[in-house]
This record gives structure tokens, sequence and C-alpha cells, in this order.
């Protein structure tokens, strides 16, 4: 004689289906307030970064630690601090192989490091974003000799609120900035400005 067995809830998942709708309908809130909290999270990031004080002419030039390329080192150390460099008049210039616009400075920028090298003035190249194999190919193919370094994690342009690349800061030897040039610098202008700089 066939005798029907008592239902039970493993039998059945008819709790476990209750159950598992309960902890959706608990978890709803949740993920929106998870959510809203994200969001605003991100709107606090973005408005914290856009109150950042971009250094301007006039302003002291922030300190950043960088790692040289190995064959672009300055005074043969393989890192150094900008602080380090104080004495000297810095052409700090920022710039990427994949930046059509760097390629017009490059070649101005190297002649002047020739030029200036001996009197007091560092040229200081900074790759923005950018690989070290494309970096290191394109300074071979502008026979580029200054110092250079990686702007690893993008922490050197972001304190210095770059817009984009090139961007060139000139900055004095007490460590200020004396001059900001977006886009390339054009030959007048890095002579004239260099001049001023070791006049003072």
């Amino acid at each position: 004689m066939n005798e029907t067995l008592p239902r039970t809830p493993a039998a059945t998942g008819e709790p476990a289906a209750a159950e598992s709708k309960r902890l959706n309908i608990r978890s709803g809130p949740i993920l929106v307030w998870g959510g809203i909290l994200l969001f605003l999270a991100i709107m606090g990031w973005g408005l914290l970064n856009a109150s950042a004080t971009r250094p301007e002419a006039g302003a002291a030039a922030p300190d950043f630690q960088m790692q040289f390329f190995d064959d672009y080192r300055w005074k043969d150390l393989p890192a150094s601090n900008l602080e380090d460099m104080r004495g000297n008049v810095v052409v700090l210039n920022f710039w990427a192989s994949w930046c059509v616009e760097c390629r017009l400075e490059a070649e101005l920028l190297e002649n002047a490091w020739r030029e200036y090298g001996d009197q007091g003035v560092v040229f200081l190249g900074i790759a923005y974003v950018d690989a070290e194999p494309k970096s290191l190919a394109y300074m071979q193919e502008y026979g580029i000799t200054y110092p250079n370094a990686p702007d690893l994690g993008s922490e050197i342009s972001e304190s210095y609120e770059i817009t984009g690349v090139p961007e060139t800061f000139f900055v004095d030897r007490e460590g200020n900035i004396s001059r900001v040039v977006i886009g390339p610098v054009s030959d007048d202008v890095l002579h004239s400005e260099l001049a001023q700089l070791l006049e003072q």
C-alpha cells in the first residue's frame, strides 16, 4: 500500500522561495542607497578636483619625486625631487609620444637644453600617460638628451593640474613658477623667458 508522505520544506521548496523573496525585498533598498552613496562620493571627488588650485605664475612649483628613465638621468641620479634642483632655472615640460603637438617643440627643447644646460638651466621632461618603450623611442627619434622621467600613476601631472600635453612650466631659481605655456612652446617665448630668468 502506497502512503503519501507529508511534504517537507526541503521537498517542496516553497518556504525557501518565500525566504528568497523576502531577502530580495530587503536588499532592494540597500542597493539603492549604495548606489546613491557611490554617486555622491564620485560627485564629491569631482568637486574637490575642480576646486583644486592649478599652479600659475607666481605660485610655488609643487615638489614631486621622480624616477628617471635609465639613460635620461639628472646628475647620474636614478631618482630625485624637483626640490633638489633648487638654485637652477627649470623648464618643466609635460609631453607624450602619442601627442602630435609635442613633436612640434621636441627639437627646439633639445637645442635649447644644449645651449643653456651649462648656464644653470635644467630641462626636465615628464612623460604623461605613456608606455615606457614608446617614450624611449620618441626620445631617441628626436635625439633628446636632457633629464626625463615617466609620470607613474599620473601623480605629477595631477599636482600641476595640467589640461593636456604639451604644457611647459618655467620655474625660477627660488622654485616659483614664472610662466605657464599651454600647447607647444615657441622659440621666442622659450628664449625670452630664459633670458629673463637668468638675469634675476
